[in-house]
């Protein structure tokens, strides 16, 4: 345990703390969050092995110094005012100022879309309130491009983060599964075969037409 880590304090009064990871899954599918979170359904494929093996790797590492900057890995936050816990891949100190920059090392490449942004800011945000610093920025390591995406925590990307921790502990309180929204991101999904999008998807939509053509005409 590093010295940034903190024990995780289970409950935050009327609700669990909020993995980070979950902020991910729900900006990816609130339907795989939930089937994760609410049901801790789980199944592993080449990618989630792929991810499993870069983040044993990257935790495993020893705390270490160069060119002014430590480097503390697998550092466990928790932040009671946000809802939120969990494990930071890598976390850069500079040995001067003490500023803080957290790392996150993902299997596959940038996305069109906001997920990895939005948990690496809740990582930024969950430093915040533990250390009362600020921490404007971060950066994102994908693993097929071998590439170093630095993250600005600009105000905009902060309230979409704030409003998915919001969606999140929501989703996660009502202990309900969304319907399946059945798209071209379920192909890398490991739990499609849970899941069933496809299947499912046209079922609830034929379970719609029947019950609207049934209110027609009555």
């Amino acid at each position: 345990m590093t010295a940034l880590s903190t024990e995780s304090q289970g409950e935050n009064q009327d609700t669990r703390l909020i993995p980070l990871s979950a902020l991910q899954h729900f900006a990816f599918c609130p339907r795989q969050c939930a089937l994760i979170h609410n049901e801790q359904a789980w199944a592993e494929n080449y990618l989630t092995a792929q991810g499993k093996a870069l983040h044993e790797r990257v935790d495993s590492g020893e705390p270490e110094t160069r060119k002014g900057v430590r480097f503390e890995r697998a550092v466990h936050v928790s932040a009671e005012k946000l809802g939120i816990s969990g494990v930071l891949d890598l976390v850069e100190v500079e040995t001067k100022t003490g500023r803080l920059k957290p790392v996150e090392y993902k299997r596959g490449k940038p996305k069109p879309d906001p997920m990895d942004e939005i948990q690496l800011c809740a990582e930024g945000l969950c430093l915040e309130e533990m250390t009362g610093q600020t921490v404007s920025e971060g950066a994102l390591w994908y693993m097929q491009t071998r590439h170093r995406v630095p993250i600005t925590f600009s105000d905009d990307l902060r309230a979409q983060t704030l409003a998915t921790i919001a969606a999140v502990r929501e989703l996660l309180n009502s202990g309900q599964t969304p319907p399946p929204d059945y798209g071209k991101r379920c192909k890398a999904c490991s739990l499609v075969e849970i899941c069933q999008p496809e299947l499912l998807g046209k079922r609830d939509r034929s379970v719609g037409y029947v019950a609207g053509f049934y209110t027609i005409n009555n």
